[in-house]
């Protein structure tokens, strides 16, 4: 087993080449979104790198600056459509991943959020850093027309780049790896550089001691090979399957991690997997717990399961973004993709006890010591502070008046329906391809 014998070595620092500023001489603002964990998991890497080094930092959730609760029904669309009609997510995620982005009704969309941007950001605010698509979007926009004046930056969070990640106006694209570097610069992005991850620092790899004390503390078996399962924070995906496939193996013993999904860890135990959680608060004991992970979708878990030295399989995978960062994973080295069913148990031991999984372990923890991380990048484009009497951006009311509101919630009811209108055309499209091209061509603004 990959296990060292106590004591460990102290981990690795993250190298920095900014030094600490002076407290107070910075604020940075940084937007997320609620959608599943990842992208609030790396505001918040990036937020606890930030302050360590002296900057104030405010953090911002995408969703609650969408007019008339446009956030929370995107949300929730989106998660039916993985729910439901994973087929019809796919082509809907492909058909607008193209240069054309965003269609008309979400540039719409994007429009109607820019003055509630503008509003949450604090006067002293000398940078802005998304983690979203969306507020990508929406802070590309406003410094095309000078209405921000300060920089505004995307950290890529996917191994993968959708086009809607890259922004015209966005002044740095940060990347975790050359792989999405590359993709990023391949459509445009400006000044791609890559940043490297930004996980919680309690993700180091176990100690003898420490997955000794970890199988206990969770009532995993003492000695036999485990296989992390995880499914992200909504528990998507053929979980069931899964599971039942890596136990049919014979090779190690799945324990599944099933986010919210309560009602899935439940079904999971009647189908006989024992070792099934619902959302899990100490993720990293779990890791130190398990000797492989197994995941879904190449989110924040791969990157926290590099960083504890787990080897990583992609497997099952979710449509779209879990589709496309399997296949970053799997070129950068980092985690084996598993397309067929025949081959998981010689691929799992292969990870578990062959050169296969050292390879990837040591590039994994690479991964997380090679590069100086995002700090840099943000503080060399980051100016000085607006000194007193220059002009702030107008501040807008606090509700919209008749005709504009009227308007806005229109929008949002379009965007909002829209999707959930083109998920079953989608999912259909063998049958009407002609059908969900006009659906996907007007959302992506072709039909103009």
């Amino acid at each position: 087993m990959p296990y060292r014998d106590d004591p460990a070595p102290e981990p690795v620092p993250s190298p920095s080449a900014v030094p600490p500023q002076d407290p107070g001489t910075g604020r940075i603002a940084i937007i997320s979104a609620g959608v599943g964990a990842g992208h609030d998991g790396a505001a918040a890497g990036l937020a606890r790198r930030l302050t360590e080094h002296g900057f104030r930092v405010d953090r911002y959730d995408f969703l609650d600056l969408l007019p008339a609760q446009a956030g929370r029904l995107l949300c929730g669309t989106y998660h039916r459509m993985l729910t439901w009609m994973p087929e019809g997510y796919q082509r809907l995620y492909a058909a607008t991943d193209r240069p054309s982005r965003p269609g008309v009704v979400w540039r719409a969309l994007f429009r109607a959020a820019e003055r509630r941007t503008l509003r949450a950001l604090a006067p002293d605010t000398c940078a802005v850093v998304s983690t979203y698509p969306g507020a990508s979007q929406v802070l590309g926009g406003l410094r095309r027309r000078g209405l921000l004046t300060v920089p505004a930056f995307t950290y890529l969070t996917d191994f993968s780049v959708h086009a809607l990640w890259v922004a015209p106006g966005i002044d740095a694209h940060l990347a975790v790896h050359p792989v999405p570097a590359a993709q990023a610069h391949a459509q445009g992005a400006a000044a791609v550089t890559v940043a490297g991850p930004v996980t919680d620092p309690r993700f180091t790899p176990a100690t003898a001691g420490q997955r000794a004390a970890a199988r206990e503390r969770f009532a995993l078996p003492e000695r036999a090979p485990l296989a992390l399962l995880v499914a992200g924070s909504w528990g998507v995906g053929p979980v069931r399957r899964a599971a039942a496939e890596i136990r049919g193996t014979g090779v190690a013993v799945p324990v599944v991690v099933c986010g919210r999904n309560q009602a899935l860890a439940e079904q999971l135990r009647r189908d006989g997997i024992e070792h099934a959680f619902g959302w899990v608060d100490d993720m990293p004991g779990l890791m130190h717990a398990c000797d492989v992970l197994v995941q879904n979708a190449g989110g924040l878990t791969s990157l926290e399961a590099f960083a504890a030295g787990l080897p990583v399989v992609s497997y099952r995978c979710i449509p779209g973004h879990g589709h496309t960062n399997a296949a970053a994973l799997d070129e950068a080295g980092l985690a084996a993709w598993i397309r067929d069913p025949v081959v998981l148990g010689a691929v799992l031991g292969e990870l578990l006890h062959g050169p296969r999984g050292e390879d990837q372990r040591a590039a994994g923890l690479a991964l997380h010591r090679s590069v100086l991380g995002p700090v840099p990048a943000i503080a060399a484009r980051t100016g000085p502070q607006p000194t007193p009497g220059t002009p702030t951006p107008p501040t807008p009311p606090k509700r919209f008046p008749g005709r504009r509101r009227i308007a806005l919630t229109a929008v949002t009811v379009t965007a909002t329906v829209s999707l959930g209108v083109a998920a079953p055309l989608a999912y259909a499209y063998n049958e009407t391809p002609a059908r969900f091209s006009a659906v996907a061509h007007y959302l992506d603004g072709d039909g103009r």
